[in-house]
């Protein structure tokens, strides 16, 4: 059904006389929605209509349409409720073409891409991505036929060059990864596992023209280590190879049947020259892809959708339809006085189709009122015996006990430069019967690492941690609780039975950041008493005995949300806005989930002293991590409203007038509770722990191009706050490099998380100051 149009011409022709005509017509029109689709035959077509279930069973009228866009583009084919919906072809005026399926005006199911250059892509389609299986075309001839994620080459594929040469393997984020067979023009191959594009890891290669072969290992694209070269009458020479000569040697094998010395004088460098030639041919690049195209779509006069179908949030944000697009895709009404084109991946792509407050329909007067989060079950499981990590928790407890028992000198808070060196750890094995050391538990036989004991033991000091509360809290006869699903980044977390204290799994590559960093943490600690960074007790590793060696590293922090105070509102602020807000409808937040930056409808105003201390500090603690290269942190933050009413509203501070004020009408009071908070002595207060505050609600208007700060609207809510700096054991690696690449060809590099740290802190501190305010 889907395959080449050979009308296309004859289209492109057509659409541009028609655009002329509209844009003839618009000019006469202030808002240039004069509707160009044949009217009369979509009143005479109700016959064709199908009635197709949404995922809310929500019905579509299916009808055909066609339109010649105010930009010039063109679209034919089904149409239902303001999208293109089933088959269709749209044509944008730069050549580019989709014939396909659709779904609600995103490209979703089998469809072809063509560009203007010729080259086409043919296959699945998922949210505006090429996405599934498919076959790219290139102008130049090659082609990859495979499978795709999100635009990019990824799972298995086959790929043939214009130069001839081709590949068969495995691919990863559009760079073969994985097993792969690679085959140069003349026949010669590879063969073996590759990484990021590169032979890297344990292949052979194959030369056509004299039978040579080396099998071993290989490292950014040559052999490195351990290898042997093998000539086409059976002799060989094994050793180690590099390429530099570091570390070279090995040994020449002749063959029985051999007379003389054969290649007794074979060098090994040799067989870096006999590999020049043999690159990996880089391919064709695609500038343009096909969820970078956007549509330029008015509203449909057939459904004659308004304003009071979108559904609006607490903070008086509009979605438009029954969810929030998750795929970027934009839909845009296409008038004169929306003739701005955003640009690609601007700081919230749904400016247009999900955060958008209609002028006149909705007035500030009609925001809903604030509710307070449904109750909460204690958050995670309890780790009981037959739980998967209950031997795991074991070995922690045990371990903890045995670190923080172990008897120590004082220690000073001038601590020697050995005490920070990485290699600093103490191993202790715990077998089952026990040790001279340890006592008979009946968990399996493991090992136990401390690292950098005496740095973590004054810090526990600095922190004004008791070792005998510190141990009952981690190793009590409560059990640890188990938080229901991992981290974004794949850790896990588990929580002591108080709260006061989260245990986290870390990766190696986590664990060699903090123990870098650790001076320069130490030492931040020690000067500054209100640092807002997150507080580590202890760095430590389990090692499982046996024919398994597993290890699991572990950092043990505080928890930021330990507080006589509930938390009506938690928010995860990182200063950057792609894909930055939660999934969740309001009437799901409870008080345990965790809100992004474009869910964030409060400034917060501190009293001027707290203000600038806060200022001070999180200038100095976002210094000290740009120095140490430390990015994608966060604030965490919460929030706690002290005037509910019995119903679950939050009552705002103009409820608390006092009646017959009218010298101070229209302004916000404060209770005498508030008044008593007001006059708190400034040093009580240990700054993001607790901290009285005026909270602001905000709301982010249409016409301004995608607010991260709402506008402050002039209701105010009593409110504490406790916040502080997480996350902080990411530093700008390799991965978060090539995350930033690739996300910046879709997006605006400025929207994303992954910039370097330089520019992540200037960020960070630009949407802090402008969330929290001084009250004056």
């Amino acid at each position: 059904m889907i395959g080449k149009d050979s009308g296309v011409m004859k289209a492109w022709e057509a659409t541009m006389r028609k655009t002329h005509a509209v844009a003839k017509k618009r000019a006469n029109s202030i808002f240039g929605t004069i509707s160009l689709a044949h009217v009369a035959d979509e009143e005479e077509n109700n016959d064709g209509y199908d009635d197709n279930e949404e995922n809310e069973n929500e019905a579509f009228e299916v009808y055909i349409e066609e339109k010649v866009l105010p930009n010039g583009d063109y679209y034919t084919g089904e149409w239902a409720k303001n999208f293109p919906h089933g088959l269709g072809k749209y044509l944008w005026t730069d050549g580019c073409m989709y014939v396909g399926e659709w779904f609600k005006g995103k490209t979703k199911g089998k469809g072809r891409f063509s560009w203007p250059s010729g080259a086409t892509y043919e296959g699945e389609f998922k949210s505006g991505f090429m996405d599934g299986n498919g076959t790219y075309t290139g102008c130049n001839g090659e082609t990859y036929k495979g499978q795709w994620v999100m635009n990019l080459k990824h799972g298995h594929g086959f790929k043939s060059y214009a130069n001839g040469d081709w590949y068969d393997g495995e691919w990863r984020k559009d760079l073969q990864d994985g097993e792969g067979r690679y085959e140069w023009k003349d026949e010669s191959h590879y063969v073996g596992e590759w990484r990021n594009g590169t032979m890297w890891g344990k292949g052979s290669f194959v030369w056509a023209n004299n039978g040579k072969v080396f099998e071993g290992f290989w490292e950014d694209g040559l052999p490195k280590g351990k290898g042997t070269f093998k000539w086409h009458d059976g002799s060989f020479y094994e050793g180690n190879f590099s390429k530099d000569g570091k570390d070279q040697n090995g040994t020449y094998h002749p063959c029985e049947s051999s007379e003389g010395e054969g290649h007794s004088e074979w060098d090994p460098q040799q067989l870096y020259n006999e590999l020049n030639g043999y690159s990996v041919c880089p391919g064709e690049k695609v500038q343009v892809m096909p969820s970078h195209k956007r549509l330029a779509i008015w509203r449909s006069t057939k459904t004659g959708e308004s304003a009071k179908n979108r559904r609006m949030s607490v903070d008086g944000r509009v979605s438009v339809g029954l969810e929030r697009p998750s795929d970027r895709l934009q839909i845009w009404d296409g008038g004169e006085s929306d003739a701005r084109t955003p640009t690609m991946g601007s700081d919230l792509d749904e400016d247009l189709m999900a955060l958008r407050v209609d002028d006149g329909s909705e007035s500030l007067t009609q925001l809903q009122p604030l509710k307070a989060p449904k109750k909460s079950k204690r958050q995670g499981e309890t780790i009981c015996k037959g739980h998967k990590n209950y031997e795991l928790m074991l070995n922690l407890q045990l371990g903890i006990r045995h670190s923080v028992a172990r008897p120590a000198p004082t220690a000073s808070l001038d601590l020697k430069p050995s005490a920070f060196d990485p290699k600093e750890k103490v191993w202790t094995r715990f077998p089952p019967e026990g040790s001279k050391y340890t006592p008979p538990h009946p968990s399996c036989d493991f090992k136990w690492k401390d690292y950098c004991p005496v740095v973590f033991r004054t810090l526990r000091k600095l922190f004004k941690v008791d070792p005998a509360d510190y141990m009952l809290s981690i190793c009590g006869n409560d059990a640890l609780r188990e938080l229901s699903s991992p981290g974004k980044s794949g850790s896990f977390f588990y929580l002591t039975h108080d709260d006061r204290y989260m245990i986290k799994t870390m990766k190696k590559a986590e664990v060699k950041v903090l123990l870098r960093m650790l001076p320069a943490y130490y030492n931040n600690f020690r000067d500054q008493q209100n640092t807002l960074l997150t507080k580590y007790y202890g760095l430590h590793c389990v090692k499982l005995n046996g024919p398994i060696q597993k290890k699991v590293r572990f950092i043990i922090m505080g928890n930021l949300f330990c507080s006589e105070y509930i938390t009506h509102r938690r928010y995860d602020l990182k200063g950057s806005s792609l894909g930055r807000f939660s999934d969740k409808p309001e009437t799901e937040i409870s008080e345990t989930t965790i809100l992004k930056d474009l869910d964030l409808n409060f400034i917060f105003r501190l009293e001027k002293s707290r203000f600038e201390e806060f200022c001070r500090q999180v200038d100095k603690d976002c210094e000290l991590l740009e120095q140490e290269g430390i990015m994608d942190y966060s604030l965490l933050l919460g929030i706690y409203f002290k005037d509910i009413s019995p119903d679950g509203e939050i009552i705002p501070l103009q409820s608390h007038t006092p009646t017959g004020d009218s010298e101070n009408e229209g302004t916000p009071h404060t209770s005498s509770e508030d008044t008593d908070q007001s006059h708190y002595d400034p040093s009580s207060i240990i700054l993001g722990m607790n901290m009285p505050a005026k909270v602001e609600r905000t709301i982010r208007r249409s016409g301004c191009e995608l607010q991260l700060v709402g506008e402050p609207i002039g209701e105010f809510y009593n409110g504490v706050l406790t916040f502080g700096i997480i996350d902080i054991l990411q530093d700008y690696d390799i991965s978060k490099k090539l995350e930033h690449a690739y996300k910046s060809i879709q997006y605006d590099p400025t929207s994303i998380s992954a910039v370097d740290p330089i520019q992540y802190s200037r960020r960070f501190r630009d949407f802090i100051f402008r969330i929290f305010t001084e009250d004056s």
